[in-house]
């Protein structure tokens, strides 16, 4: 029980950043918003009309 519990306490070193410490996405922040919805849907939408473009030249 003892080596269990060590084992468990060394998985996640002191003072780092682990997923349960993530706050929620704020959308009514301009950054979060840029950051998290236009630019991923304008890379996707560049990258349609690259290979658009790129197939058509062939």
């Amino acid at each position: 029980m003892l080596t269990l519990f060590n084992t468990l306490i060394l998985q996640l070193p002191m003072g780092t950043p682990n997923p349960d410490d993530n706050q929620p996405l704020d959308l009514s922040d301009p950054f979060e918003l840029i950051v998290f919805i236009v630019l991923p849907v304008l890379a996707v939408f560049f990258y349609i009309l690259w290979r658009k473009k790129r197939k058509d030249k062939n």
